[in-house]
């Protein structure tokens, strides 16, 4: 760990784009996270998110999130609606990173946690300057564009604050509208991966996305 750069041992960033605001979960997003999470539409549509979702497990996904970033393998943010964040921070402040690194943690109460629409990450491989996208939004909110939003933030920080040289994501076939969100947020098509991963001891294909640092962002 002591070779990773200095910005991992900092708070993880929050994010901003037009509507949305990206944040470190904070463990009074838990019973609402689980509420919103525990979805046979959302568990559908990716690889790991069981279905019930068993209760009580959200907070313990919250708490791993800062050592995973600490030791530079991922970020997860919370994807929250930036009207209701801009009231709780100081002067409406909405810069891509809150001051001092500031995280949700130093929020009133978790008070952001009305506002939750889902989960973005970023897995990293720092030894090839390459990061996974993964993510989810809410049901209710889906036809928004929110995914798209979030996913263009999450990429503009991979290249622009870590450096990284390569952002790719992957969805199963029959979600078609996970393919939307990656190419309108400037992810090309990389082809598919026939039974890449087991779901529910089923064979799944893939399609594979990625853009590259030097390629134009949606």
């Amino acid at each position: 760990m002591s070779d990773l750069p200095a910005f991992f041992r900092q708070a993880l960033p929050a994010l901003s784009s037009p509507r949305l605001f990206l944040r470190a979960f904070d463990p009074a997003d838990a019973e609402i996270l689980e509420g919103l999470i525990n979805d046979p539409q959302i568990a559908a549509g990716t690889l790991a998110i069981p279905h019930p979702y068993p209760e009580g497990a959200g907070l313990p996904w919250i708490e791993g999130h800062a050592e995973s970033w600490r030791v530079g393998k991922g970020a997860t943010w919370a994807v929250t609606r930036r009207g209701a964040m801009s009231a709780s921070l100081p002067n409406g402040a909405m810069s891509a990173s809150l001051p001092n690194g500031a995280m949700s943690a130093s929020l009133p109460n978790g008070a952001m946690s009305a506002s939750l629409l889902g989960a973005m990450s970023l897995r990293l491989t720092l030894a090839h300057r390459r990061g996974e996208i993964g993510y989810w939004i809410a049901r209710a909110a889906w036809g928004n564009g929110y995914a798209t939003e979030a996913v263009r933030a999450v990429i503009a920080f991979a290249f622009d604050d870590l450096g990284l040289h390569r952002v790719d994501a992957h969805h199963f076939v029959e979600n078609t509208a996970s393919g939307q969100v990656m190419r309108k947020a400037g992810m090309r098509s990389e082809g598919r991966r026939r039974g890449a991963f087991f779901r529910a001891g089923v064979p799944r294909d893939v399609e594979e996305y990625a853009i590259l640092r030097t390629d134009p962002r949606g």
